[in-house]
């Protein structure tokens, strides 16, 4: 049986009749965010965000199949006030934050990837912290519900499952990508990881109805 949270956000699910006109000036934004990266031809600083964003919409995925699966809850909820809730852990808001947090954080990273910062090797350092910083966020989201937490092994008393595969993939995913050494490796990267994350949408989404 789905757990109350569960139930709020399902009552929400892709419900178009709370839509807010402040969705527009966060599109426009993320529009100039990677219009701006490509006047520089700063290809590879993209294709890293594009790498971060469609990790986080294959742990979307994997979330929503969760709660369908086990009938009760996924692993995080969305239920509160949103202009579109998308999946089940996934509103607009989200999405449009994830599109940019990639760019955001990988040009934090050193030029070269061999430096460290305080002994530890730059990216890694970045991508640690950024997961973490991360999952601070979502303690004050989750205090007041607007982002919930239904299993004991995931949530504020066991927060490294969260920092590992909430957000750590995500870092290594893009910092990996913006490493590469081909603009053409990059490409076949970022088409893999969207490719998958598409062809999850039309078989577990459009087709199955799990989603």
């Amino acid at each position: 049986m789905p757990s109350d949270f569960s139930k709020q956000a399902m009552s929400i699910l892709r419900d178009g009749s709370n839509f807010q006109w402040y969705v527009i000036p966060l599109l426009a934004f993320v529009f100039y965010v990677y219009a701006v990266e490509m006047e520089k031809k700063n290809y590879r600083l993209i294709l890293a965000g594009l790498a971060f964003w469609g990790m986080d919409w294959f742990n979307e995925i994997m979330n929503s199949i969760i709660f369908h699966v086990s009938n009760f809850a996924p692993l995080w909820c969305a239920p509160g006030d949103t202009a579109y809730l998308i999946l089940i852990g996934l509103n607009i808001e989200i999405m449009f934050m994830f599109a940019v947090a990639g760019i955001v954080w990988t040009k934090m990273l050193l030029p070269n990837k061999e430096d460290k910062i305080l002994g530890i090797p730059n990216r890694w350092f970045v991508a640690v912290a950024g997961s973490i910083f991360s999952v601070i966020v979502e303690f004050m989201l989750n205090a007041v519900d607007a982002l919930t937490w239904d299993y004991s092994f995931w949530d504020m008393n066991s927060p490294l499952l969260i920092v590992i595969f909430g957000y750590l993939t995500f870092f290594i995913a893009a910092f990996w990508v913006f490493d590469m050494p081909t603009m053409r490796k990059r490409v076949i990267a970022v088409a893999s990881i969207w490719g998958f994350d598409v062809l999850a949408i039309l078989i577990f989404g459009l087709g199955l109805g799990w989603l």
